[in-house]
């Protein structure tokens, strides 16, 4: 499966609005058609399934990558590697297991970036264990927040994330050193070198759903408009001075404005909100 996906372009070209615009082409999958793919791959070594889950999912890639941007590294390449780890995730992924592609996959594409991450920061002995990394990614999310830290805010630190106020105080100060060579140990490997479901994982949110729930809504958005579309220009009007637009119009405003009484205008929006419905349960 490594060589037909590794083919294909998933390295993000020029700018990355237009790789994102371009991504975000392609159709998100529905519950039974991620599961068909799945099984066929899983099942029967599909790989034009396996394209169609990693393509369908790259979007979503994207949207993990952002995050990390405050590191100043390229965002192409935070890209690149959340790929990779997409690309892991829909080889291993099981169907029967009963999750969305999404949330299995989200540990992989975080992992794969974390070790970018690690990587390509320039610090000495940055974090070399993996307890030194999950410090290292929580400390510096709290220092955003924060500043130097009190020493009630190290014993907190401390205590959240199951280190000694000596491990935080130590990655506190290298975070705020000056940059130097750094390379990690080369004992990784693609299949085993680390359980991603348990690796810097993120409790504060999950974006998986959180990413779901924002396409949901879009969709959602998406077929309003659309059902919108097939109503007449004044019960368009009416619905959105009602409900779409700030402030909202009442009934004797629309009614001084179309020259009818409040109860018409109450009966068109009825009506129209009817339509609606009827619509973009269709859709």
């Amino acid at each position: 499966m490594s060589s037909t996906i590794n083919s294909m372009s998933l390295v993000p070209q020029g700018s990355i609005e237009a790789y994102v615009q371009s991504v975000n082409h392609f159709p998100m999958l529905s519950a039974d058609e991620e599961k068909e793919l799945a099984t066929r791959l899983f099942n029967d070594g599909d790989l034009e399934a396996a394209k169609k889950l990693v393509m369908s999912h790259l979007r979503f890639v994207a949207y993990v990558a952002k995050s990390y941007a405050g590191y100043g590294l390229p965002q192409a390449d935070l890209i690149q590697e959340g790929n990779v780890g997409l690309m892991k995730a829909v080889k291993r992924f099981d169907p029967s297991v009963g999750v969305r592609l999404v949330s299995f996959a989200v540990h992989w594409i975080k992992a794969e970036i974390h070790e970018y991450v690690i990587r390509n920061w320039r610090m000495v002995k940055i974090a070399t264990t993996k307890a030194q990394r999950k410090l290292f990614f929580n400390l510096r999310k709290a220092k955003k927040r924060l500043g130097w830290f009190s020493q009630e805010e190290v014993e907190n630190v401390a205590t959240n994330l199951n280190v000694t106020t000596k491990d935080v105080l130590e990655m506190e100060s290298r975070l705020n050193g000056q940059d130097q060579s750094f390379d990690l140990s080369g004992d990784d490997d693609d299949e085993s070198s680390f359980a991603p479901v348990q690796y810097l994982e993120d409790k504060t949110a999950d974006v998986a759903i959180q990413f779901e729930a924002d396409n949901n809504q879009l969709t959602m958005k998406n077929k309003l408009y659309s059902a919108l579309s097939t109503l007449d220009s004044r019960s368009q009007d009416i619905v959105s001075s009602r409900w779409l637009s700030e402030p909202k119009a009442t009934l004797h405003d629309l009614a001084a404005r179309y020259n009818i009484s409040a109860e018409r205008i109450r009966q068109l929006e009825a009506n129209a909100i009817k339509k609606l419905q009827s619509n973009m349960d269709f859709a």
